[in-house]
């Protein structure tokens, strides 16, 4: 190493540095986690989130995609050594205790399955595939919270349940633009059908093809309704340890759906593609009302 030159980052930094990069709502959420130890493992299990959802671009067709996943499920066997990759490094002392292994490899499960998909055949297809990522990986970060009473444990795994839903949808919605430039459509084909909406003229023409406007608003409703049962969950009261946890996917989600609902539904919009500067303020008053 030259003097002045940067020390490397150790595999815990490396994953803080990518979620902070990548997740910019996990990683202002996480400085919320007053322990140390806890917080390094939530941003260790986002970035984890992130690098598996990352797999599709990363790779130039579906066989590289399904090796990769296939490294990240030998890297979740606890009985093995992790391989020299930084993610993997600081995943492996989690695995097991205090996260359990089916979680994570029930995420990347989803993910493969979902490799090189085009469409999906209906709404409850799309919300299945958002409870085996989003919510799955809530789950395990709920793990990551000791001596949770009985109940608090229960009501964070529900409310996770519905948060993860939504987040996913909305993850889904914002990204229809790009998905879209790729020829992909991934409004589920109950929605295209019913809206008469078609590939071709979405592709061609955006937000202006006829009936996806329509299509949008009612996967953004399937979301919202998730948001609105983890919202009158909450009332009943979490440790305020786990409003990071909820607030991390939950807060953003519930942002875009409103800037969404501004533009007509429009998921084309330009300016649903920015950052929204109310983001900080708003994770601030999630975690401090434990609110949504």
């Amino acid at each position: 190493m030259t003097a002045g030159a940067p020390r490397p980052l150790n595999p815990v930094e490396h994953c803080t540095q990518m979620v902070r990069e990548r997740d910019y709502a996990s990683y202002i959420a996480g400085r919320a986690i007053a322990s140390a130890d806890t917080r390094n493992a939530f941003y260790v299990l986002r970035a984890f989130a992130v690098e598996l959802a990352s797999v599709p671009e990363m790779v130039s067709n579906a066989t590289l995609g399904k090796m990769r996943y296939q490294f990240w499920r030998d890297a979740l066997r606890p009985d093995a050594r992790p391989p020299q990759h930084p993610l993997a490094q600081a995943l492996h002392p989690l695995i097991g205790n205090p996260v359990p292994a089916y979680h994570l490899k029930r995420i990347v499960d989803a993910r493969d399955a979902d490799l090189g998909r085009t469409s999906y055949p209906d709404t409850g297809a799309l919300t299945t595939h958002c409870e085996s990522t989003t919510s799955t990986l809530l789950y395990a970060q709920v793990s990551l919270l000791p001596n949770l009473p009985p109940s608090a444990l229960d009501t964070a795994s529900h409310v996770a349940s519905h948060v993860g839903v939504a987040a996913g949808l909305a993850t889904l919605l914002r990204a229809l633009p790009f998905h879209a430039a790729q020829r992909r459509l991934v409004l589920p084909v109950d929605l295209t059908a019913k809206h008469g909406v078609t590939h071709e003229d979405v592709f061609r023409h955006g937000g202006d093809a006829q009936g996806v406007s329509d299509a949008v608003f009612a996967l953004a409703t399937v979301a919202n309704d998730h948001l609105l049962t983890a919202r009158d969950m909450l009332t009943d009261g979490i440790p305020d340890q786990v409003a990071p946890i909820i607030a991390a996917p939950g807060v953003p989600a519930a942002l875009y759906l409103e800037r969404l609902e501004k533009e007509n539904f429009n998921a084309f919009a330009p300016s649903l593609q920015a950052r929204d500067w109310k983001l900080a303020w708003r994770m601030w008053r999630a975690l401090r009302s434990l609110k949504i």
